[in-house]
C-alpha cells in the first residue's frame, strides 16, 4: 500500500450552466501563474471542458467517472493521474447529486471516495437569501459530503453581496468568492456544449476569467481547504510491460476529430502502442501504421473539407482494404460511413466503408451511460462481452441498399442510456468496428490489448 497526500478540492454546482466552467478554468489559470503545479480533472464523460482546463493549468486533463472506470479504480486512478501536482482542481458535473441513472458517477460520490473537500457554485442572479436556503439544503442532504463552503457568481451589485453574505454566515457556511456578473466571462457554444479549443483560441476570455478569479475568490483560503484533504491509501500499482516491439496506431486529430480521452490514448500506449497523429481534414494520405482510430468530434461542421479531402478518402479505403484493423467512435462512425447529411439537409460523400448513411437530427438522439453487449466478434471484443461507454449524439445512423435493419451486420446490443432503451447500433464487419459508443481504454484495459493485438497481427502480415 502506498500513501499520497494530495491536496484537492472540487468544484460542484447546483445544476448544469451556473459557471462551474468557467470558475474552474479561472482558478487552474490563476494557481498556474503563481507557478503552482496544479492537476484538473473533470467529473463525467465529457470531452470538451477538459481542453479548456488543459489550456489554462498546462498539463492534460482527465476524467473522473465510475461507469467508464470501475469505482475500485479510482483512487488508483486518480494518485496516478495526479503525479507531481502541487494541488488537483476537480470540476463536478452536473448538478453535486447529479450522475447517470441512480446517481453513478455523480460529483458527491467521487468526491466522497477522493475524501475530497467540496466547493458548491451557486448562480445568484435573480435571487437573494434564497441562495443561503439552497446551500443549506446541498450541505443537508448527504452530510457524508464535506461540504465546505460555496463560491457565489453572478452577483450583480455589492448591496446583492452583502445580504447573502449575511444569510450565509446566520448558518455558518464559508464564501470562498464572489463573481460578478461579467460577460466577457463567456466561451462560443454550439450543440454538444462548449466550441472545443482545437477549433477556437479563447485565449483572451481565459486572460479575463483569470483575472476575475484572482480579485473574486480567496485563492490561499481554497488552497488550504484542499490541502486539510486526507491522505490517500491505494494498492501498488502493477504495470506489466507489454511484450514484443511496439506497433504504431493512427490517431485522426484536428478541428473534426478531437474527442479523446487523455488516459485512454494512454492505456493504448501502455498496451504497446506508438501513437500517431494525423489529420482527416489536412493531410492527403495516412501515415505509415499498423492500425487506425477515428474519435469522436464535430464532422458535421467541417463535411465540405472532409468530403473534397478525396485523397485521404481514398487511403482510408485502402488501407481498409489492405486489412488493416480500423475503429471509430461516434464522429468517426460518421465520416466512415457512405454520406452525412447536415442539419440544413446537405449530403456529403464520406469514407463508405459503414454502408449506411449519417443524418443530423434537430434534437438530441441518444445520450447516457450504456452498456453494449458484442453481438459477434469484433476488434475490441468477442460475441457476448459487454463493454462499459457513453453515448451523445445528434445524428442517426441508416443502413443504405441492399443492406436492411435485418441484414446489416450490427456490432451490439445497447442497454441503457438516459431512457434505459435496448436497441441495436454500431457496425462490425472483417477489420472494421465503428460505433457511436464511446470508450475510455483505462477502463476497458482488454478492449485496448484485443484492439493493440489486431495492429500486432496486421504487421506481421504486411511485414
Amino acid at each position: 500500500m502506498k500513501s499520497y497526500a494530495i491536496p484537492r478540492i472540487v468544484i460542484a454546482g447546483t445544476n448544469s450552466g451556473v459557471g462551474k466552467t468557467t470558475i474552474v478554468a479561472g482558478l487552474l489559470a490563476a494557481f498556474h501563474e503563481q507557478g503552482k503545479k496544479v492537476q484538473a480533472f473533470k467529473v463525467g464523460p465529457d470531452y470538451i471542458d477538459p481542453g479548456f482546463h488543459k489550456l489554462a493549468s498546462g498539463r492534460d486533463c482527465y476524467n473522473l467517472d465510475t461507469w467508464l472506470v470501475p469505482p475500485h479504480k479510482m483512487k488508483p486512478f486518480f494518485t496516478e493521474m495526479a503525479g507531481d501536482a502541487e494541488l488537483a482542481i476537480i470540476e463536478g458535473v452536473m448538478g453535486l447529486y447529479d450522475g447517470g441513472r441512480e446517481g453513478v458517477s455523480s460529483t458527491a460520490e467521487i468526491a466522497k471516495s477522493l475524501d475530497a473537500p467540496v466547493i458548491l457554485v451557486i448562480d445568484c442572479k435573480a435571487m437573494g437569501e434564497s441562495a443561503a436556503a439552497i446551500a443549506k439544503g446541498f450541505k443537508e442532504y448527504d452530510t457524508a459530503v464535506n461540504f465546505a463552503g460555496v463560491l457565489l457568481n453572478r452577483i450583480g451589485s455589492d448591496n446583492h453581496e452583502h445580504m447573502i453574505r449575511v444569510a450565509m454566515e446566520r448558518l455558518g457556511i464559508p464564501v470562498l468568492g464572489v463573481i460578478h456578473r461579467d460577460e466577457r466571462m463567456h466561451s462560443p457554444e454550439r450543440h454538444l456544449g462548449l466550441t472545443p479549443v482545437t477549433e477556437v483560441n479563447p485565449q483572451t476570455a481565459l486572460d479575463t476569467i483569470r483575472e476575475a478569479i484572482k480579485q473574486s475568490v480567496d485563492l490561499e483560503a481554497l488552497a488550504k481547504l484542499a490541502e486539510a484533504a486526507p491522505t490517500l491509501i491505494v494498492p501498488d500499482r502493477v504495470v506489466t510491460a507489454a511484450e514484443g516491439p511496439t506497433v504504431r496506431i493512427g490517431v485522426a486529430y484536428d478541428e473534426a476529430f478531437s474527442f479523446y480521452y487523455p488516459a485512454s490514448l494512454q492505456a493504448l500506449a501502455e498496451a504497446g502502442a506508438d501513437l500517431v497523429y494525423f489529420s482527416p481534414l489536412k493531410d492527403k494520405e495516412l501515415p505509415k501504421v499498423d492500425a487506425l482510430l477515428f474519435g469522436g468530434g464535430f464532422p458535421e461542421m467541417f463535411l465540405n473539407q472532409l468530403s473534397e479531402n478525396k485523397s485521404m478518402l481514398v487511403s482510408i479505403k485502402e488501407a481498409a482494404l489492405t486489412g488493416m484493423p480500423i475503429y471509430a467512435e461516434c464522429g468517426g462512425l460518421m465520416y466512415l460511413c457512405e454520406s452525412v447529411t447536415d442539419f440544413e439537409g446537405q449530403a456529403r460523400p464520406m469514407v463508405g466503408l459503414v454502408p449506411a448513411r449519417c443524418v443530423m437530427q434537430a434534437k438530441l438522439q441518444k445520450v447516457g451511460y450504456v452498456t453494449a453487449t458484442a453481438l459477434q466478434d469484433t476488434l475490441l471484443a468477442s460475441e457476448g462481452d459487454s463493454l462499459r461507454g457513453h453515448e451523445f449524439h445528434f445524428s442517426t445512423m441508416e443502413p443504405v441498399a441492399p443492406m436492411t435493419t435485418e441484414t446489416f451486420p450490427w456490432a451490439f446490443q445497447f442497454e441503457g442510456g438516459r431512457k434505459g432503451q435496448v436497441y441495436q447500433g454500431g457496425y462490425s464487419k472483417e477489420n472494421i468496428l465503428a460505433t457511436y459508443l464511446h470508450l475510455n481504454f483505462a477502463g476497458n484495459e482488454a478492449a485496448a490489448e484485443r484492439f493493440v493485438t489486431a495492429a500486432h497481427a496486421y504487421n506481421a502480415k504486411e511485414a
